[in-house]
């Protein structure tokens, strides 16, 4: 793993670096700013077309496009990543996604276009809006990857600990966020003044800090040390964040960038990087959610039943056995319960013990390969959804068998389970099916950063990107 740093201070005298979190808001706001302005030319093209009075009135009784629109487009937006580091950082990136973003937009466009009488707003207003989105966004996101990734605005990083964490977090620096943040060094007492790890340069030990803060222009110090307890390293931190540096555990920041809980690296900061306390403890959002649940289990039943006699008949002829699938998962709480799911594999494929499946399982039948990637294998849990053993979202339920040796060997697991698992999640739209104890660890991570944020918001991102896996036949 190499890391390329460049660490001349030529600008942080006269600098003004720009964190993650500004950026996105940045982002966030200038883009709502440019989606409102393409609404109101949008509007201001349909008078023209139409002969009509433009006016304040007209905006007002218009409005709910604004709202339509700016929100359709956001929710898109962040369905295709449009706002993650790796994105906002390229602009081909962007391009693609911005193009993916309005391609959408045509669908929907074309949709509205045949339910829509032939003189109604909704013809025309969509594809003026799509257009001038994709003009008034794509031009702002080129200034932005043009002015607002010079070293004038970059967040130059000190990173304390030269060990595994630092490493992994120098690396996720530079593989995400390049010419936004710029890692100048390490800072570790035990690596000699001037030995590079990973291509980072060692700039000195805690002891010289703030001198060294200074020097460098830093506005940011990343704790990737798993020991803080000294209080010589205290006192050096409290020195430069009166300098007004910001200091973030380096689980903090690599969960901001990836989406993931790094938890093989959070050390002694487990309680600020593990969720402790989430929405799942509030009665509110839990008995939402399970309301959503119910309604949607039933719907989703009504517009499977016509579907399962057909399914049916293709598993039984493609090969001999049972039509449904029962398993036993670790649920909730750590109590177990039957999944339910429609046969993919051939009858007797685990003769003996759990097996991982692995790609292009052989054990998979033809049907099965099909009923995978549309996912439609998996529409018999919405019986587990009704029964409150599983919800739509949360993280996907495992055999007992796995469970203890994946506790044995991943640290934090059992934290997975203290929500509902779920049909989809997000370690599943981010990683697709585990397959080894590395992909487990890999879909924790997704996991624990789920539980922690968990939100109406981010059960709809999911609910929609499950759909576009669906759609695309990437679900395997």
């Amino acid at each position: 793993m190499t890391v390329s740093v460049h660490s001349s201070p030529q600008t942080h005298g006269r600098a003004l670096p720009l964190r993650l979190s500004e950026r996105r808001a940045l982002l966030g706001l200038v883009d709502a700013l440019m989606l409102g302005a393409s609404v109101v030319i949008a509007l201001w093209l349909w008078t023209v077309r139409g002969d009509l009075d433009f006016s304040l009135a007209f905006l007002a009784a218009q409005a709910e496009w604004f709202l339509i629109l700016g929100g359709l487009w956001t929710l898109t937006a962040l369905v295709y990543n449009f706002y993650r580091p790796e994105i906002t950082a390229s602009f081909t990136a962007t391009a693609l996604s911005l193009l993916r973003i309005n391609a959408t937009m045509l669908v929907i466009y074309i949709l509205i276009y045949f339910v829509s009488p032939p003189t109604s707003v909704n013809r025309v207003i969509v594809l003026f809006f799509g257009v001038l989105s994709l003009a008034f966004i794509g031009s702002w996101r080129a200034v932005y990857t043009l002015a607002l990734h010079g070293a004038f605005f970059e967040q130059r990083v000190l990173i304390l600990g030269a060990g595994t964490a630092g490493q992994v977090m120098a690396y996720t620096i530079q593989d995400n966020l390049d010419k936004a943040y710029r890692v100048v060094g390490f800072v570790d007492d035990a690596l000699p003044v001037g030995d590079t790890v990973s291509g980072v340069p060692a700039l000195g030990t805690a002891e010289n800090l703030a001198r060294l803060v200074q020097q460098h222009g830093v506005a940011e110090i990343v704790l990737a040390q798993p020991d803080l307890t000294s209080g010589a390293v205290f006192q050096a931190l409290m020195d430069c964040q009166e300098q007004g540096v910001r200091i973030t555990p380096m689980a903090l920041l690599y969960e901001s960038i990836t989406g993931r809980v790094p938890v093989e690296h959070v050390g002694d900061q487990w309680y600020v990087a593990l969720p402790l306390t989430h929405q799942g403890h509030s009665m509110f959002y839990t008995g939402v959610k399970r309301g959503c649940d119910l309604v949607g289990a039933l719907l989703g039943l009504a517009l499977y039943a016509p579907l399962l006699p057909f399914l049916a008949l293709a598993i039984r002829l493609d090969s001999p056995g049972p039509v449904f699938y029962r398993q036993r998962r670790v649920g909730q709480g750590g109590r177990g319960f039957e999944v339910y799911k429609l046969r993919t594999m051939v009858k007797n494929a685990e003769p003996d013990q759990p097996v991982w499946a692995a790609l292009d399982d052989p054990r998979v039948t033809r049907v099965g390969r099909f009923l995978r990637r549309t996912r439609l294998d998996e529409l018999p849990q919405l019986l587990n959804i009704l029964k409150g053993e599983m919800s739509f979202v949360g993280p996907r339920p495992e055999r007992p068998e796995l469970v203890a040796e994946l506790e044995a060997k991943i640290p934090f697991y059992r934290a997975r389970h203290s929500i509902r698992p779920g049909a989809t999640g997000w370690a599943f739209v981010n990683t697709g099916y585990a397959r080894s104890v590395e992909d487990t660890l890999l879909k924790l991570q997704y996991d624990l950063y789920y539980i922690k944020h968990q939100s109406p918001l981010l059960d709809l991102l999911i609910l929609l990107k499950s759909i576009g896996l669906v759609l695309t036949m990437r679900g395997a």
